[in-house]
């Protein structure tokens, strides 16, 4: 699913989202790449999203500690890493705002007042102003125009050109440069190197796919048939080579020959490489300097945590609930099957803009293992920003040829006795039921801020990552689910009327359904299952506990899928131990 338009606005990226407010206007050719960019509306939107953001930050950090609104900035930024300059940018925004924030809050202003006071928010002619918290007694725009005066004189245009020096040193730096990218549209969003198989972990490292045993030999990667049963080394990376010296006989061939060994691949949305904000950096009754310990490595994974996905998740959860992914199933159903994963999957993602990123699938047909592939955009061809939403939603038509187009290039590459898997996309109406009424991250302290303002403010500010289910229409989201249950129908029909060379067709559907249900009859809450900063993805738990459904149905109904469990796990445990790892 879409990674929301807040992503930048969040506290690391302020020191980029302040002067975008300078850049030129985009081009023709910008708005549609922007359309597909999981990220961004205008640049416009996202600074008025950061801007409120942060303000409510230093507002509730100076209640918080009884502390004035001058030491609650220099708290926030001494709260932020001092990797990459970012605390050192927090501080310079701090003596260009300053004055002017200490000035509006001292009046007991809100956020999106004082925005606008600022410039960082602007109001169109005929268009509504757009707020995120009650109007104020005496009305917003009267509130604007005398919190206007008091900030006149302040030069903005002087300030923007400082900081925009300061954007452009922060993005040639590695660990911002993809996150840059998005906010240029005249680059690709992301970069995707289609033999990408690496020893470091992030930045579509072995978070994405499996770690590489052998980074200097191209023709020694995850996935691949073993060379010579790997006597002599590991072609593989799946630990198991070698030879047993009382019969002569390589391990790979003892114990993996014909054990049906296969990898998984997900191609899909945000949902897929698992998109998350942590809470902890917009609770200010929490924040602390631990809370940004995560915050270089969640920018160098696009604000994705794959390595504790549904489908490629390998590491205990550092982000709340617990690890469980199809890979980590299906190695322990296989010992062969270590380290053969690949997360194709990418913030934004849906069925027309799926093969832009699907080249950079690893796996030859003629050297390589089988494959498990799920094709999982679960809510993109519905979910968009715009105000008429409906009209820019996939059709079905749409929908069919993007999808056959798509397996056709499986076919082409997938070896054979793969299986490709098509989820159904999601009903998006357990967001709106589920969270409306509900308190945001950002208002639990003065219980002020619910989604239904939250995705209200989104929506006014043209950056609602989902207008057709995150909205208090009941209609819309009635036809927005409606559209989707079509789209939905077409995956179903084109694994019943289609036939592939290489892979059998299957259609999994109702999934987060399914996980609904099944935390319910555990004793859950229906909101434990969704992220809480943006109101909009499936969180650990809904991933954890999906990943168990999914392969307990089909272990059930098409166990040929998985394959056979293999009789030698715990002789592989015995003789390699953890295999190498991850």
């Amino acid at each position: 699913m879409r990674g929301p338009s807040l992503v930048l606005s969040m506290l690391f990226l302020l020191i980029l989202v302040l002067f975008i407010e300078s850049s030129k206007s985009r081009s023709l050719l910008d708005q549609e790449k922007a359309a597909i960019n999981p990220v961004l509306g205008s640049e416009q939107e996202v600074s008025c999203i950061g801007c409120v953001l942060i303000v409510s930050m230093v507002e509730q950090l100076a209640q918080i500690h009884n502390s004035s609104t001058r030491e609650a900035m220099e708290r926030l930024c001494s709260y932020l890493p001092e990797e990459g300059g970012i605390r050192g940018i927090c501080c310079l925004i701090a003596d260009i705002f300053g004055a002017d924030l200490i000035k509006l809050l001292t009046l007991s202003l809100k956020a999106d007042v004082i925005c606008y006071a600022v410039k960082l928010c602007k109001s169109e002619p005929l268009q509504p102003v757009c707020h995120l918290y009650e109007k104020p007694v005496m009305g917003l725009k009267r509130s604007i125009k005398q919190a206007e005066k008091i900030v006149r004189k302040s030069n903005y245009m002087q300030n923007y050109e400082i900081l925009s020096g300061v954007f452009l040193k922060i993005c040639s730096l590695p660990l911002f440069r993809t996150i840059c990218k998005t906010i240029d549209s005249s680059e690709p969003a992301e970069d995707y190197d289609k033999d990408n198989f690496s020893v470091f972990p992030s930045l579509r490292g072995y978070h994405w796919r499996g770690k590489d045993c052998n980074d200097i030999n191209n023709s020694i990667y995850p996935g691949r048939s073993p060379k010579d049963w790997d006597s002599l080394q590991d072609s593989n990376c799946n630990g198991i080579w070698g030879f047993d010296p009382e019969d002569g006989i390589p391990y790979e061939k003892k114990f993996c020959a014909g054990t049906d060994s296969k990898g998984i691949i997900i191609l899909g949305d945000s949902a897929a490489a698992h998109f998350h904000i942590p809470p902890e950096w917009l609770t200010p009754m929490t924040l602390s300097k631990n809370s940004f310990s995560n915050l270089a490595l969640a920018i160098s994974n696009e604000l994705d945590w794959p390595q504790f996905s549904m489908y490629t998740g390998f590491q205990n959860s550092t982000i709340g609930g617990w690890t469980q992914s199809l890979y980590l199933r299906l190695r322990d159903w296989n010992r062969c099957n270590h380290r053969d994963y690949q997360n194709i999957a990418r913030n934004g993602g849906s069925s027309g803009n799926l093969h832009s990123y699907l080249t950079s699938m690893a796996r030859n047909q003629q050297l390589d293992k089988p494959a498990i592939v799920f094709y999982a955009m679960i809510g993109n061809d519905v979910c968009n920003p715009s105000v008429d939403t409906l009209k820019s939603m996939t059709t079905p038509k749409e929908m069919r040829t993007n999808v056959l187009k798509e397996l056709k290039y499986l076919d082409m590459n997938l070896p054979k006795g793969s299986h490709v898997i098509l989820v159904s996309l999601a009903d998006g109406r357990f967001l709106w039921n589920t969270l409306h009424d509900r308190y945001h991250p950002l208002g639990q302290l003065n219980k002020d801020i619910t989604y239904e303002q939250f995705y209200g403010f989104l929506s006014c500010v043209k950056t609602n990552p989902c207008e057709g289910w995150m909205n208090k229409n009941e209609t819309l989201r009635n036809l927005t689910t409606e559209r989707a249950e079509q789209l939905s129908r077409v995956l179903q029909d084109i694994t019943t009327t289609e036939k592939f060379s290489n892979f059998q067709l299957s259609y999994y559907e109702n999934l987060y359904q399914k996980v609904s249900a099944k935390w319910e009859h555990f004793g859950g809450n229906p909101w434990d299952l969704l992220e809480p900063v943006d109101g909009f993805h499936p969180n650990q738990i809904a991933s954890a506990v999906g990943a168990d459904l999914i392969w307990e149905e089909t272990i059930l109904k098409q166990p040929e899928i998985f394959g056979k469990q293999n009789p030698f796990n715990q002789e592989i445990i015995k003789r390699f131990g953890d295999q190498g790892g991850h």
